[in-house]
């Protein structure tokens, strides 16, 4: 066998620098794939990614060290190397997912693992094709033409996984075409450098089952997706969609036919109890004498907030800003959304725009008389500035003299420092603050603070209109806090010091 790289032809080192992208390409999708699924199981992605980058980057050393202790024969192990990450790295999301709903231990096992294996992998791949390539060009030439692959290769695959994989393929399949891209490449290099291989039929065979498990795999991949979905919930699943911003899941149940919707994991409403939640959530603000003309939705993309704010007739507007044009679109066509909310999303009096609800607020435009924040919990720092001080001065400037304001605030109980922290940060803008939470059997306690610019709070909450849940005795009775979620000092929660979704994660593990 031949391990003399002097004699390469130009073409063989093209191959050669070529494969160097690639690597780099697949090292930083897997690193990205197995952070999203993480944060999308466990939360807190600053975390996740932060743990999953830097277990990856060491394991890449261990790997490059570990690099010189390997034989001469250096095609045949990268060729090998390649193989082995193109299996591991081409089942990581779904071993993760089928890991998760097992034993909590078992997913950190799982994950920890994987990263360390593909890291280790990937960090001995650099360090054998300098090798190879040292042979043929100068010791600089060679570093420098791998380190500027590397770092072009790393920044395709930073573009491409937001932009194309995870949109397109979601978390799954991704890692199935990855693993697909590292197999191919292996395939190319036996074949280009098949004279200095000593087991070439070997590593043919293995490449090629690798190669149809893997096409086997993103073939059936919407399967393989459903089936490690259908672990993580206890209904049905009518539909499932990874969008650029999250993971929407509906479910339904078969016994009850019970529907809820899901956001990254989260559940967002159950068809049984949502009325609560809603009628909780709007009512008490739009009962509330004065000017009502103009209201604005922040979140609530699936109808259900504005099919009560249309139970007041002396509504004239209705601005829906969600950033996930998916969501609105599920509101008005998933037909048991279209059903559950009345097709309130069809409203003449219904405006949706698909932005950012940061971006919306901080540009001129009209005054809105109330204001409804109906945004899910502050699980990760994207969310937590929408809990800000600073979007909630930016909110106070878009809203008339006498104006309103309620947001939905996470548990009293269960997330109890979480609840207070989003008071504190309201009265650190608004004149007052009046906080309430009422029981929904799907999520238990659950909260709820009103803030005024100006005008005053009624000394008791009276409803005209419809309801099947809320009225002037369940309101009162909202407003009384028990010695277990009673008010404490919390911290105001800014954009610099982002604490709140910190708070948010501890209140959950404790």
């Amino acid at each position: 066998m031949n391990t003399n790289y002097r004699k390469l032809s130009n073409k063989q080192t093209g191959i050669l620098l070529i494969s160097i992208l690639i690597v780099a390409l697949c090292g930083i999708a897997y690193e990205l794939i197995i952070s999203t699924v993480s944060s999308y199981l466990l939360g807190n992605s600053v975390y996740q990614f932060s743990l999953t980058i830097g277990f990856f980057m060491f394991a890449m050393g261990v790997g490059s060290y570990l690099s010189k202790l390997l034989s001469d024969d250096h095609i045949q192990n990268f060729i090998s190397v390649e193989i082995a990450i193109s299996l591991i790295g081409g089942v990581c999301s779904l071993l993760l997912f089928i890991a998760f709903p097992m034993v909590r231990a078992l997913y950190d096992v799982t994950m920890y693992s994987l990263i360390l294996m593909i890291g280790t992998l990937v960090g001995m791949e650099i360090p054998i094709l300098t090798s190879i390539l040292s042979q043929k060009q100068s010791t600089r030439d060679s570093i420098a033409n791998v380190m500027s692959l590397d770092y072009i290769g790393a920044l395709i695959g930073s573009v491409a996984f937001p932009l194309f994989l995870l949109p397109q393929l979601g978390l799954v399949r991704s890692s199935f075409a990855i693993g697909l891209i590292n197999i191919l490449t292996a395939l190319t290099n036996i074949y280009f450098f098949r004279d200095y291989i000593k087991r070439i039929k070997l590593l043919t065979l293995i490449s090629l089952s690798i190669l149809a498990l893997l096409i086997g795999f993103t073939i059936y991949g919407t399967m393989l997706t459903s089936y490690a979905e259908r672990h993580l919930y206890f209904d049905q699943i009518i539909y499932q969609k990874q969008t650029a911003y999250q993971k929407i899941v509906v479910t339904k149940s078969e016994t009850t036919n019970d529907q809820r919707l899901y956001i990254d994991g989260h559940i967002q409403f159950s068809s049984r109890d949502e009325y609560r939640y809603h009628e909780s959530l709007v009512h008490p603000l739009l009962s509330i004498e004065g000017k009502k003309d103009n209201v604005l939705i922040l979140g609530g993309g699936d109808g259900l907030a504005i099919r009560e704010v249309l139970k007041h007739k002396d509504v004239k507007r209705i601005d829906l800003v969600d950033i996930d044009p998916e969501m609105t679109r599920l509101g008005k066509h998933l037909f048991q959304l279209a059903k559950l909310n009345q097709h309130s999303l069809d409203s003449e009096k219904v405006h949706i725009y698909n932005q950012d609800a940061f971006t919306f607020i901080n540009q001129h435009g009209i005054l809105y008389d109330r204001v409804i924040i109906d945004m899910p919990d502050p699980h990760n720092e994207a969310i937590n500035k929408l809990y800000s001080r600073e979007f909630y001065t930016m909110i106070i400037k878009r809203m008339s003299p006498d104006g309103y304001l309620v947001s939905q605030s996470s548990s009293p109980f269960f997330t109890h420092r979480t609840y207070w922290s989003i008071e504190a940060t309201l009265n650190a803008v608004f004149n007052e603050t009046l906080s309430y939470h009422v029981n929904i059997p799907s999520f238990g306690a659950w909260g709820f603070h009103l803030a005024r610019k100006q005008a005053e709070f009624p000394q008791r909450f009276d409803f005209d209109i419809e309801t099947r849940f809320l009225n002037t005795a369940t309101m009162q009775a909202a407003m009384v806090f028990g010695k277990d979620t009673q008010k404490i000092d919390s911290p105001v929660n800014t954009i610099m010091e982002p604490k709140l979704y910190q708070l948010y994660i501890k209140d959950l593990k404790t």
